[in-house]
């Protein structure tokens, strides 16, 4: 016969089942909990989450304009020869385009596409002989015209004709400098909406505000418009003729 149960026996037996349930509940809770985890988004690396956004490409800087050629060097290709009244006769010698002795004035003027607004003008010049500008360089500005002189007036004067009537050797653009026969010289100008600049051999000579001013050409040189060359009673020897358009940050709206 089988001893009865007493009571003691039965509340531990009670109390072991108990801790067995709860045992296995917290388990339960503690797998359902874990594959949770698992399926939340970004918990197995998916690249939506937790791939950094990829880094911004930094906008390049727009190419500068390219400088365009005006002249090869052995040929006057799109160049003709100035109607001045007793001009002499340019050539092209040894890559060089030669302005000879006239009467007054001898040049060329440029037939092809040349801008009106925002640009620069590169070349280099030389004295051969005489005494007075070797390089007249007329040009463009907007609807009007005018030329930048290096050497007139004797030889020395530097400026633009002309503003409000008056020209290089008698407005604010005039300064003198000391020019060698057989010597070249890097000249560049640039065409701003309120301003006019040039350079000789880097050096600044020109930087003057247009904005006001009446723009125009001595009435001698209008033959050279609306792009010529030219030299005064003076031999002169042209090279390296260049032109290009400004860049955006370079040319500031009119």
């Amino acid at each position: 016969m089988e001893p009865a149960r007493t009571r003691s026996g039965s509340t531990y037996d009670t109390l072991t089942q108990r801790g067995q349930r709860r045992f296995i509940i917290a388990l339960s809770l503690v797998g359902v909990l874990t594959i949770v985890c698992l399926l939340a988004p970004g918990a197995r690396g998916d690249a939506s989450s937790t791939e950094k956004p990829a880094a911004k490409t930094p906008d390049k800087k727009p190419a500068e304009p390219q400088w365009q050629s005006l002249f090869d060097g052995k040929t006057l290709g799109k160049w003709k020869v100035s109607d001045f009244a007793g001009h002499g006769e340019p050539t092209v010698e040894d890559g060089m385009l030669r302005l000879p002795f006239g009467e007054q004035l001898t040049g060329v003027t440029y037939s092809g596409e040349i801008p009106k607004m925002n640009y620069e003008v590169e070349l280099e010049a030389q004295k051969l002989d005489g005494a007075d500008f070797f390089c007249g360089l007329t040009f463009p500005v907007d609807d009007s015209f005018a030329s930048f002189i290096v050497g007139g007036w004797g030889g020395s004067v530097v400026g633009i004709s002309s503003f409000d009537g008056k020209d290089a050797a008698h407005n604010d653009t005039r300064s003198s400098h000391r020019f060698d026969s057989g010597k070249w010289y890097k000249i560049r100008l640039r065409v701003l909406p309120d301003k006019l600049q040039a350079w000789i051999n880097e050096e600044k000579v020109v930087d003057v505000t247009t904005t006001g001013k009446k723009i125009s050409t001595r009435r001698e040189i209008d033959a050279g418009k609306p792009f010529g060359l030219s030299s005064y009673q003076t031999s002169a020897a042209m090279r390296n003729i260049r032109i290009r358009t400004l860049a955006a940050d370079e040319a500031p709206a009119k």
